[in-house]
């Protein structure tokens, strides 16, 4: 009997129902590393679960291409590059020379002295959030995923790409429904081709004079930065534009969002590694280095096979799918001793959370630093915290996490 066919690989409501697929994953790392998948209404694919074949992937996009798509589509799916979603030119789906000159435009926005820019909107949020947590006493329950994790990465990525706080709202919907269409809580279960017509329409009603305003009006922020942009001297076009502000406020906030809930969970879960923090702040970034490796917000990726070969003694067909699984890589046995210990002493920590390769993310520096600030912020001033029910997982299998984490907590004022 095979170990799957890929169901519980894909489909958004095992992920609703169980959280990552953890165990057929070491049976298929261990067994069966590129494995064949054939899922009622889905395109076949090959499952890639080991660390070593998917960076070889990832470092040969020459073999392995992006512009078909990056997740996997049903089998009924119609792209209308003529409207809605599909219409908008996103960098994370081409390939080189494109991708390079592409990447071009905001990689300098998002280095270690950029995001320093953004340093004190960051601690702001941070300290604001558990301001209000303290409020009243300083003790409660709150719903960490739905609360703190949402709304910190939310104001930071609103800022920098020049979303009004009044819209912040709009935006989340507009996130949610986009990240996670099947679960009916979040989007609604909106995932028609209406639906995505309807859902590119409104993204471009937002952001649309955002680009007009930062073209007469240009700042130093990223939302400039991108509006004004050119690409081999050339002005980019309105599609690859709205298409940029597109991946990185919704790859930005739902990656982030996913990274500290499921963080929060595991710093609950291992009071030792929270106290480590809390005994000394300079330990943050290993603790988010862990919560990043262990939450592995992005799932998957899908690459298309551009010519016949072969991976780990496996053949491969031109036109073939690969679902590369992070989450998967990010446990492998042979990369992490104890991979299912969370543990931020892990030194060196070679997870793939943020891809490898020609796509590996350009935001790494700036969700490092909200995560980091959020983390300092609860190890400064929590007395206690715990578990106040059982955490609830999105309906979603490419960015996945959870949806629900209710906490009881007793909380220092500032």
């Amino acid at each position: 009997m095979s170990i799957t066919k890929g169901y519980e690989l894909i489909h958004p409501d095992y992920y609703g129902e169980h959280g990552p697929p953890y165990a057929i994953w070491d049976r298929l790392r261990a067994e069966s590393p590129i494995h064949a998948c054939e899922v009622e209404n889905i395109e076949p694919f090959w499952a890639v679960t080991r660390q070593e074949d998917i960076k070889y992937i990832s470092s040969t996009p020459e073999l392995f291409i992006s512009r078909p798509g990056i997740t996997l589509l049903p089998t009924d799916r119609v792209i209308n590059e003529e409207d809605g979603i599909d219409a908008m030119k996103l960098v994370i789906s081409t390939d080189p020379p494109v991708h390079r000159d592409l990447r071009k435009v905001a990689s300098p926005s998002f280095t270690p002295r950029a995001v320093k820019s953004m340093r004190e909107v960051i601690y702001k949020s941070a300290k604001q959030l558990v301001d209000e947590l303290a409020a009243d006493g300083g003790e409660g329950e709150t719903d960490l995923a739905m609360g703190v994790a949402v709304s910190h990465s939310l104001r930071i990525l609103a800022k920098a790409t020049g979303v009004p706080q009044e819209k912040e709202a709009q935006i989340l919907n507009l996130s949610n429904r986009l990240s996670a269409p099947d679960d009916l809580e979040l989007g609604g279960g909106q995932n028609s081709e209406d639906d995505r017509a309807k859902l590119g329409q409104e993204f471009v009603e937002l952001f649309l004079p955002i680009v007009e305003d930062r073209r007469k009006n240009p700042t130093d922020d990223l939302a400039s930065v991108i509006a004004n942009a050119k690409v081999n001297g050339e002005p980019m076009g309105l599609m690859e534009t709205l298409g940029y502000y597109l991946v990185v406020f919704s790859a930005g906030h739902d990656t982030t969002k996913n990274s500290l809930a499921g963080g929060f969970w595991q710093l609950i879960k291992n009071s030792a590694e929270f106290s480590k923090v809390q005994k000394d702040l300079s330990r943050a970034p290993d603790a988010v280095e862990e919560m990043i490796r262990w939450s592995s917000a992005v799932n998957y990726m899908k690459r298309t096979v551009a010519q016949d070969t072969e991976v780990a003694g496996q053949k491969l067909r031109e036109g073939e799918s690969l679902a590369m699984f992070y989450g998967s890589a990010n446990r492998d046995e042979s990369v992490f001793e104890d991979p299912y210990t969370f543990n931020i002493d892990r030194s060196p920590n070679r997870h793939v959370a943020f891809g490898h390769g020609e796509h590996f993310c350009m935001g790494t520096h700036f969700a490092r630093q909200s995560m980091r600030a959020i983390v300092e912020e609860f190890a400064g001033r929590v007395e206690h915290w715990e578990l106040a029910g059982e955490p609830e997982w999105i309906s979603a299998s490419f960015v996945v996490g959870l949806k629900h984490l209710p906490v009881r907590y007793k909380i220092r004022a500032s």
